[in-house]
Parts: structure tokens; C-alpha cells; sequence
């Protein structure tokens, strides 16, 4: 397991405020053996994957940055939140990186913990989708949902960030399991028409970006319940780069459209709230190409929300 860097855990303090202004940097522990069950971020500091596919790099320092932007939010959960490290690819070894990211999630799965990784590029996925299967009994439906403007189906060789979902495909079709894969805010425009022919053989739901235009043409709750009810558990991934371009700059491929903020902590507040959710990554934050840190935020926000969810659940 790595050694978390506590440091990064730091802001304001509201003594006068009384044991209820706790904010998370007073609240998150280092994971360690004997904790009780909770909450485990994990850090995945990469973008071997975005080299690879041609990106803006960056995304490595992603984890660090997020934690700084949560450090300072309001404290609301009942349920404790650990601090599990990172996972690094300092050597370019991408698929040695993803294979210990799958040993940590399997581990803290194992320990009755859930993950939410944060990443890191989109490469991530392939890692928290390993560690989420070995944890999991065959006979379990994952189902997996990804908020991205990329179907990240490519085909290439080797991995990127491009291929995890490509990657999970074929993983499934190897060891006899369903694929279910819903992608939230795919782009048309910034996805070949050979993706859409793979999408076709693999059964793959997706809702586009126009679809959360006003009026909106299609029951955007009513698609994600349809998918919701024909899996078992949920393992979530989101790629900043679904949100537009003027509300996440600081990513490798920035969105021309997208689909706003609202949307994306809506339809994650729904998802959360059916709770077969078992793991999350948010991934693609590039505090290189971040203003004044708006993006961190934004990313801290919706992970904040998520948790939160996870925190207070029945």
C-alpha cells in the first residue's frame, strides 16, 4: 500500500464555530491495517496514457490537486474518509502502474473500504476496472458508466488513455462476463464513425452531448435508470472533459459543448442515491493548464458530492 502524503491535508480552522465547522482536512486519516470501514482515496499520479495517445501532459499531478481543493470543503459525513497514497508511473511503465493501481483498489475493496481513485489520466480506468473484477463474484452484473466525450474505445496498441473501456471489452469477452457500459455526454464530433460501428457490435448505451440541450429530446434520468436496473453494481468513472471547455480548461482535450456542471452533479447525485455504486474515478485534471485553480475546484466539487453520498447512506 503506498505511504500517503499528509501534508497536502491543510486550511482553515473555525474554532469558534464549535466541533460542527470541521472541514476535511481535519477529518481525513492515513489508511492503515486496522481502520475501521469507509472511505479510501486513492491516488493515481500518471499520464503515461495521455503521452501515449498524443495529449497535453500533466494529468500526473491531478490527485495532488484535488486533495489540496477538498482539503478546505465542509465536513458532512458520518463515515470516516482515509487517505490511501498514490500509485505513480514515473518510468513509463503504464501497464506495470495499472496492474499495482488494480492491487490497491482489490486490497481496500477487500478491507471494506470504497475507492475513489483520483486520477491521472484516463488510463486509470483500465486499473480501477481490474481491481473492481477481482473483488467481484462472477455472477455479479458490473455495469459500468463513464461521463466523457470520448467513448475511449480505441483499439490501439499499446494501451492509452484512450483504449480502457476497448480494453475492458475484451477483458469480459475473455473471462465470460456481460459488458454494460453506458458512456454519459459522448461528443459526435470527437468520435469516429468506426468508434460507432464498435459501440454497435459491443452494445454500448450512450447519451450525446446535444441530449442535455433545453428542450431536452430525450428522459436523460429515465435512460440512466433503464441501464441502472439491468446491472447488479456500478463501477463510475468521470472524465473531466464532459464538462464544456469554459467550466473544465484543464484538461488534455478541452469540450467545444459538453454537457454542464448541473447535469453532471445531478445525474451523479441519482446514481449515488440507487447506491450500487462500488467504485469511482475522477480523472484528466491538468493543474499545468489550471487558472487560479477553478478547475481543481470543480473536480474537488464533484468528488465531494459523491462522497458525501457515500458517507450518508443508510
Amino acid at each position: 500500500m503506498p505511504e500517503p502524503n499528509m501534508s497536502v491535508w491543510t486550511g482553515r480552522v473555525d474554532i469558534a464555530d464549535g466541533p460542527n465547522a470541521s472541514r476535511w482536512h481535519q477529518k481525513v486519516q492515513p489508511l492503515s491495517l486496522d481502520c475501521e470501514p469507509g472511505i479510501a482515496l486513492i491516488g493515481f499520479a500518471c499520464d503515461e496514457g495521455v503521452r501515449r495517445n498524443q495529449g497535453r501532459v500533466g494529468a500526473k499531478d491531478g490527485p495532488r490537486a484535488i486533495r489540496a481543493a477538498l482539503a478546505n470543503l465542509a465536513w458532512h459525513i458520518p463515515r470516516p474518509v482515509y487517505d490511501a497514497g498514490d500509485v505513480r508511473c514515473d518510468d513509463a511503465d503504464l501497464e506495470g502502474a495499472q496492474s499495482r493501481l488494480a492491487e490497491v483498489v482489490a486490497s481496500v475493496v477487500e478491507a471494506r473500504h470504497r475507492p475513489f481513485i483520483l486520477g491521472g489520466g484516463h488510463e486509470t480506468a483500465w486499473g480501477t476496472f481490474q481491481g473492481v473484477m477481482a473483488t467481484t463474484d462472477p455472477n455479479v452484473d458490473v455495469g459500468i458508466i463513464n461521463f466523457d466525450a470520448h467513448l475511449d474505445l480505441r483499439a490501439d496498441e499499446p494501451g492509452n488513455s484512450g483504449t480502457p473501456f476497448n480494453q475492458m471489452a475484451k477483458w469480459c469477452e475473455v473471462n465470460g462476463r456481460k459488458f454494460s457500459y453506458l458512456c454519459v455526454g459522448m461528443s459526435m464530433a470527437n468520435n469516429t464513425a468506426g468508434l460507432f460501428e464498435r459501440t454497435e457490435a459491443l452494445g454500448v448505451k450512450y447519451l450525446p452531448d446535444f441530449a442535455f440541450d433545453p428542450p431536452q429530446p430525450v428522459d436523460i434520468f429515465g435512460h440512466v435508470q433503464e441501464f441502472l436496473d439491468t446491472v447488479d453494481t456500478v463501477y463510475l468513472s468521470l472524465d473531466l472533459d464532459v464538462l464544456p471547455a469554459e467550466t473544465m480548461p484543464a484538461v488534455s482535450s478541452p469540450a467545444a459543448h459538453g454537457i454542464p456542471l448541473g447535469w453532471v452533479e445531478s445525474l451523479l447525485r441519482w446514481i449515488q442515491r440507487v447506491q450500487k455504486t462500488v467504485a469511482m474515478d475522477i480523472v484528466e485534471l491538468n493543474p499545468t493548464l489550471d487558472t487560479a485553480q477553478n478547475s481543481a475546484r470543480v473536480a474537488a466539487r464533484l468528488a465531494w458530492g459523491v462522497v458525501s453520498e457515500w458517507g450518508n447512506e443508510g
